[in-house]
């Protein structure tokens, strides 16, 4: 990122410049790259395009740009730099039991009560799924899954995306300029973004913003799923998990090896996970999520009826 955007195109045409000479001989190769070399440049600092959140495009000063450690930045402060560290010691964990899933919708609401998200969107929508047209469809929760290597930290030119050490991946948005690279690399689809002037309600302003609960909202800004870390800092849980009326959703500490639902019950998570062959949604994609899956077998109620009608897998 600390590239000048002018000496990379610079490389570019010289190898490109150099691949067609190729008949001339080496020497006619050297002599042009030599004469290319001595061409005088324009002077000015390495910028880099970004786009603003009102689709324009600005070159930005590389030093202004997330980069290497050593790398300068003039942008604004995280909004709280707490938020950017986590809790010590700790590795938050998700696991989704399919098989006590019922489709209600109950995580889904709390979530967007918690986060004041807006009816257009749904943090962690509650999907029908289907392995086969010879399968049985079930439902699928699918929040974001907060991956120990998320490509979307990986492409943020600002550093608005980030992973804190007990697992989280957050977005701070006092940073984000919109650009949605992150979007696009999130093979799970899992983020949202702010395309007009978000109506914030009193609660959502009142409280001020931090990345750890995502509110009040801006215009061309990224969102998603949070592990509502200001939960766990406390001891208490996730808004989707405790809102869950099947106990569902269990959320705990990875280095504790426990887990917990809305009922209380606490669980070994390794026992849980090898007892009943517990998965990573697309986990062969490298990602390593933080989220588990419980296959839906034995399950305690009807398979989804609407897909039932449906013979087209999902």
């Amino acid at each position: 990122m600390n590239r000048s955007r002018r000496g990379f195109l610079k490389k570019g045409l010289l190898a490109a410049g150099a691949a067609g000479l190729g008949a001339i001989g080496a020497k006619g190769v050297r002599s042009a790259l030599a004469q290319n070399a001595t061409t005088p440049q324009p002077a000015g600092p390495a910028t880099i395009p970004a786009l603003t959140p009102n689709g324009t495009v600005v070159h930005v000063h590389a030093d202004h740009m997330a980069g290497s450690g050593a790398a300068k930045h003039a942008m604004p402060p995280a909004a709280d730099a707490t938020g950017r560290e986590g809790v010590p010691g700790r590795k938050w964990i998700m696991v989704i039991d399919l098989a006590k899933c019922d489709g209600c919708g109950h995580c889904t609401q709390a979530c967007g009560q918690m986060h004041f998200v807006p009816p257009d969107r749904q943090w962690i929508p509650v999907l029908v799924m289907r392995d086969s047209q010879r399968a049985t469809p079930y439902y699928f929760p699918r929040p974001c899954f907060h991956c120990d290597s998320p490509p979307c930290t990986k492409v943020c030119p600002v550093n608005a995306t980030y992973k804190t050490q007990d697992g989280t991946v957050l977005v701070d948005n006092d940073r984000c300029i919109g650009c949605r690279f992150c979007i696009a690399a999130c093979p799970y689809s899992v983020r949202c973004f702010n395309w007009g002037v978000p109506k914030n309600v009193a609660g959502a302003e009142e409280r001020g913003y931090s990345p750890e609960w995502g509110y009040p909202r801006k215009v061309g800004t990224v969102e998603k799923c949070d592990f509502c870390p200001d939960h766990a800092a406390v001891g208490e849980l996730p808004a989707c998990v405790s809102g869950c009326p099947m106990g569902t959703i269990y959320f705990g500490d990875e280095n504790e090896d426990a887990v917990t639902n809305s009922f209380g019950e606490t669980l070994q998570l390794s026992k849980l996970l090898r007892d009943r062959a517990g998965y990573r949604h697309l986990e062969e994609l490298g990602t390593h999520p933080r989220v588990y899956y419980l296959p839906a077998v034995h399950r305690q109620y009807p398979a989804p009826d609407e897909a039932r009608k449906d013979s087209t897998p999902r």
